[in-house]
């Protein structure tokens, strides 16, 4: 039986993080979970660290022990946070604290990471971004690092493709998390709205993210770098009823 491939995922004890470990286990890779929060259970495969990605230099303290015993080709960057508010509620602390898990911490871990894949001339980075990176009410912040990301995602993908890494990013639409459902019972008329909004006529569930990243950090996606793929259920496209 061959070795798994180990894949690193941020974020991945809930909601989407949580979708694409099972996902990935399945498809019979092994995972390495940061977060801060501990899995509801280990997964057959999966290795779990808890720890605050936004503290760099743990970081790249964990980073540097995996990689020593580890041969780790494969990043997922999911962790995220929001923070939402208009423009003239967004302080400056809540700022810097989407800026800091967002942002700076995919950064980070491509950049620990980024040595062992030079070495095997293979690696995959797939960073969740999100759709609100077009333009989102309530998302200075999260639309701006989301944004961030997506550039990030276009510049990596053209300096790495030369040691066959490719870099490419997915943008969620509205999801069914057990966070979203929390704040939002499926029956609820903002619920409705936001389906009657999406041109498929459902909420997308984490398995379809999970979906997407498990064709992006397949070995045979290697002609696929620098791209966001919109997971939204048609969203990205328009307004079907736009004249």
């Amino acid at each position: 039986m061959s070795t798994p491939k180990n894949v690193l995922i941020t974020g991945a004890s809930r909601g989407i993080g949580r979708a694409i470990a099972t996902r990935l286990t399945h498809d019979g890779y092994r995972v390495i979970n940061l977060d801060k929060l501990e899995p509801p259970s280990l997964l057959k495969d999966e290795e779990f660290h808890q720890v605050d990605i936004t503290d760099s230099n743990a970081v790249k303290t964990l980073l540097q022990e995996i990689t020593h015993r580890a041969k780790v080709l494969r990043l997922v960057n999911n962790a995220g946070i929001i923070k939402p508010g208009a423009l003239e509620d967004v302080s400056a602390a809540d700022f810097d604290a989407v800026y800091a898990l967002n942002l700076k911490a995919p950064m980070v871990l491509a950049q620990q990471m980024l040595p062992q894949m030079r070495q095997e001339n293979f690696g995959r980075i797939v960073n969740i971004a999100s759709r609100a990176a077009l333009g989102k009410e309530e998302r200075t912040a999260y639309a701006a690092m989301k944004a961030g990301l997506q550039g990030m995602t276009r510049t990596w993908a053209l300096e790495l493709a030369q040691y066959g890494i490719t870099v490419n990013a997915i943008g969620p639409g509205p999801i069914a998390t057990e966070l979203f459902t929390s704040g939002n019972p499926p029956n609820a008329p903002k619920t409705i709205k936001i389906i009657e909004s999406i041109p498929v006529k459902r909420m997308g569930q984490p398995e379809d993210i999970a979906h997407a990243a498990a064709y992006l950090i397949d070995d045979r996606s290697s002609f696929t770098t620098g791209q966001t793929l919109y997971v939204c259920g048609g969203m990205t496209v328009g307004l079907s009823n736009a004249s």
